[in-house]
């Protein structure tokens, strides 16, 4: 269940899959919301994106307790230039960052324009024009933001596995090394 100092454990392996499944629905739920006109299909799709939000705040907030009180990460790799571990360490707290900042200003979103009692039903009403509310500003910035550092980790992630062939990927997985 834990981590050793060579690869993740299976805890951490389900949080960190899982967020990658929801993070990625997330986004393009996000993206066609913003791109659509039909209100009725931007409806559905934040009915779906409101509630996976929460879903990926909650899985970030049992990570980091669980990094917290219950387990320790494995050892940094050896051999990598030390740019590359400031890079990645840098790129696992911005994750954090902008997965805390993205779940707050589309909570403070939802709250501000009343869309939140909207798609749950509770009040029967068009969609506002979220372009109007300030937490739209830093919600499509940290979207954009979210897409580079998933580029970034994915990157280097494929450049451990296929060009260093070092094993890193497997760390990251239910078996391997």
């Amino acid at each position: 269940m834990k981590s050793t100092s060579t690869k993740y454990g299976k805890v951490a392996v389900t949080i960190h899959w899982l967020s990658v499944v929801l993070i990625l629905a997330q986004l393009g739920s996000g993206f066609r919301a913003a791109s659509t006109i039909d209100t009725a299909a931007k409806e559905t799709v934040l009915a779906l994106h409101a509630p996976l939000g929460i879903a990926i705040l909650l899985l970030t907030l049992a990570r980091l307790l669980w990094w917290w009180f219950a387990d320790k990460k494995p050892d940094p790799v050896q051999g990598d230039p030390a740019w590359q571990a400031v890079t990645a360490k840098a790129v696992h707290v911005l994750f954090y960052v902008v997965i805390l900042g993205m779940a707050a200003s589309g909570i403070g979103m939802m709250a501000a324009s009343g869309a939140g009692e909207i798609l749950f039903g509770a009040v029967d009403a068009p969609l506002p024009d979220f372009s109007k509310y300030l937490p739209r500003v830093p919600h499509g910035l940290g979207a954009r933001l979210m897409v580079i550092l998933l580029a970034l980790h994915a990157g280097a992630a494929l450049y451990h596995h296929f060009i260093k062939k070092d094993g890193l990927l497997w760390r990251m997985w239910y078996r391997g090394n």
